[in-house]
């Protein structure tokens, strides 16, 4: 299977399905001597862990992490960094039922016209189970950000008709992200969120919702100008995400219904020496790099596919059947998904970094003839 590798200088591979022994993730490139352990990646995997609410599957696994190589002594040694996750709580023959039919809107026709053959079990390698390895890559990344002074950090924004009260970029309370069962900064949107969450279950049915990501303290001009803008690699890392179906750059599509002097951000002095925006409609991007001003992402989440009522689909002769899909499902994944953009925003950014590294002649004689 092509496809499993993303980044340019830092690269992740992951690897397991579902249903599989564990899943796993590869990161190469990742710089020397940075401090991690297991216990800086098990938070991340906490927060996309399922079984934890009434709005996530019950199926419990732990979400361990185990590092296996790539640290010595508590840092990186600049070797791959591999980390395993083992799956604890499969429950396949939920699936046996599914082998020989096509669930609706899910990947399972078009792995079976792709490779002729297919893991019915969960989803295999499509599920969104696959995402508990780019947690951990991007939470190894986190790790060097915050040493660069980074913040980036995503919570649930919508679910349904029901939003949150501050805009993307306003002040939220971060500590109830991990905090609220919908990963939502607000207590009183969570509680019509999860009211909202509990009817379309009652009514054998899914939600869907958008995830917000924004990341502080991104220096200017990292991004490369033509087919690597920064905003389309974010894109991409949060496009490859399964159920993701839009992603917003700042205004986002409000801009195609703004005029040039609505949308403008002005550049004014920052009373320090420098330059700064007097607005952000550009979320801290122009021209595909990044302009010093916070970076705000939104990525928009289709309803959970697998749902309780009774759906029409065909079997592998493409007769047609009736599906009631069994098994253990989210009724709304954006919750757990929160932490999977941010993930994968973390993984784009670093690398993003590393190439901007070679952008400049004098940068690189500064590094290599500090003397001179």
């Amino acid at each position: 299977m092509a496809g499993s590798v993303f980044g340019k200088i830092l690269q992740i591979s992951t690897f397991g399905e579902s249903h599989g022994e564990a899943l796993g993730v590869v990161v190469d490139g990742f710089p020397a001597g940075v401090p991690v352990t297991a216990s800086d990646i098990q938070p991340f995997l906490d927060r996309r862990r399922p079984g934890q609410s009434a709005v996530t599957t019950s199926r419990a696994e732990a979400d361990a992490v185990e590092i296996l190589s790539g640290v010595f002594n508590g840092q990186t040694t600049g070797t791959p960094v591999a980390m395993l996750i083992r799956n604890t709580s499969q429950r396949s023959g939920d699936y046996e039922d599914l082998k020989d039919c096509y669930r609706p809107s899910h990947a399972d026709f078009g792995f079976n016209r792709k490779y002729g053959i297919r893991d019915y079990r969960g989803g295999g390698r499509s599920s969104g189970r696959e995402t508990a390895a780019r947690v951990a890559a991007g939470a190894l990344c986190q790790q060097f950000l915050k040493q660069l002074h980074i913040d980036c950090f995503a919570y649930t924004e919508s679910i349904g008709p029901v939003s949150i009260g501050a805009r993307i970029g306003e002040p939220v309370d971060r500590s109830l992200i991990a905090g609220t069962s919908t990963a939502m900064p607000d207590t009183e949107a969570d509680a019509r969120a999860c009211a909202y969450i509990s009817k379309c279950r009652e009514d054998g049915d899914s939600v869907g919702g958008t995830v917000a990501c924004v990341i502080e303290g991104m220096p200017a001009g990292i991004g490369e100008p033509v087919f690597d803008k920064l905003d389309a690699a974010l894109s991409h890392a949060v496009m490859s995400i399964g159920a993701v179906k839009a992603i917003e750059i700042g205004d986002g599509v409000r801009a195609s219904a703004g005029r040039g002097s609505e949308c403008n951000d002005a550049f004014i002095p920052d009373g320090r020496g420098g330059v700064t925006k007097r607005t952000n409609h550009a979320g801290g991007i122009l021209g595909g790099m990044s302009d010093g001003s916070p970076i705000l992402l939104r990525a928009h989440f289709k309803p959970t596919p697998s749902i309780a009522s009774e759906q029409d689909t065909v079997d592998r002769n493409g007769d047609p059947v009736k599906l009631t899909i069994r098994g253990r499902h989210d009724p709304v994944i954006v919750p757990r998904a929160a932490v999977v953009v941010e993930s994968m925003c973390a993984v784009t950014i670093l690398d993003a970094l590393l190439v901007n590294m070679s952008a400049r002649a004098d940068r690189i004689r500064e590094f290599y003839l500090p003397n001179s």
